[in-house]
């Protein structure tokens, strides 16, 4: 990568994306930031923020001349628009591209486990195929990561308000990732070029049931909250009430319940990237506990 081009970050205001921008320009990377609201964007100083939307790949064409890597993260539930993305990258000779997966991807199987994990493996496929087309294809990096620990979020209202969390599976395990570690990773391999055509997964440091994350914020924010699990039929009921399309919830709950006898595994794969241990779940916790307070 030259001193003068530039790395594009697509979902650049969102908790990985906007992570992605720091750590980037804390290297001294010259970031071109993409989101759909440039002027709500609020990211660092020293980002080039730009306009566009994914899936309108002639919103922002204009913005990757000098862009030699992009950062893409996909917002939607389907492949469908990424042929017009790539084409662009390729066309405006944009060299590496790391894209954010999910690690329930087996590329080995016809069909994954659920939509999302399916959208992920699409996108896989077709980043590949962009790479095979000569010495101007695309190199690329996959980012396989667990579940992130910011989904957890998700329980601030309730806790806010009753100081409870109900949710299906409390004895799920989980290896859920800080987003500040996936961005570290994201940051190394856009600036490094060793690791073209790898896939790594991404873990946080332990394996966590969900009562134990919920005692763990708890314990941060100084109060004593209650875990209610509800079953897989209200959750259902909830999620898709929420505008969740069927058979996303099916897959995220048919998921959890095999996580119940089958916890996720630890990778290494944050720290033998990086350098530095992946962040345990307490200190994500730390790091967010005004959104819980």
């Amino acid at each position: 990568m030259t001193a003068d081009s530039a790395i594009l970050v697509t979902g650049a205001t969102g908790k990985v994306g906007r992570n992605v921008v720091t750590q980037l320009i804390d290297a001294g990377a010259s970031v071109r930031a993409l989101t759909r609201h440039p002027h709500a964007a609020a990211l660092p100083a020293g980002a080039s923020v730009v306009e566009g939307d994914l899936s309108a790949p002639e919103t922002f064409a204009g913005s990757l001349e000098g862009v030699s890597a992009a950062f893409l993260v996909w917002p939607f539930l389907t492949a469908d628009a990424a042929p017009g993305v790539l084409e662009a990258l390729v066309e405006k000779r944009v060299r590496r591209v790391v894209y954010l997966s999910a690690s329930g991807v087996r590329r080995e199987r016809a069909r994954q486990s659920d939509p999302i994990t399916q959208f992920h493996a699409d996108l896989e496929r077709l980043i590949e195929e962009a790479g095979l087309d000569g010495p101007d294809g695309l190199e690329w990096t996959f980012l396989r990561a667990g579940g992130f620990a910011s989904n957890d979020l998700g329980w601030a209202a309730q806790i806010h308000e009753e100081g409870v969390v109900r949710a299906p599976f409390g004895d799920a395990g989980r290896s859920v990732i800080h987003e500040r570690d996936i961005a570290a990773v994201a940051a190394h391999t856009l600036t490094h070029p060793d690791h073209r055509g790898k896939a790594y997964v991404l873990t946080g440091p332990e394996t966590l049931t969900t009562r134990e994350r919920v005692r763990i914020v708890g314990d941060v924010i100084g109060r004593s909250l209650r875990f209610e699990e509800i079953s897989s039929e209200d959750a259902r009921a909830q999620y898709l009430a929420d505008g969740w399309p069927v058979s996303v919830v099916d897959g995220i709950l048919h998921a959890h319940a095999e996580m119940v006898t089958a916890p996720e595994q630890v990778t290494p794969a944050v720290e033998d990237l990086t350098g530095a241990p992946a962040l345990t779940y307490r200190q994500w916790a730390i790091d967010h506990a005004d959104d819980f307070r």
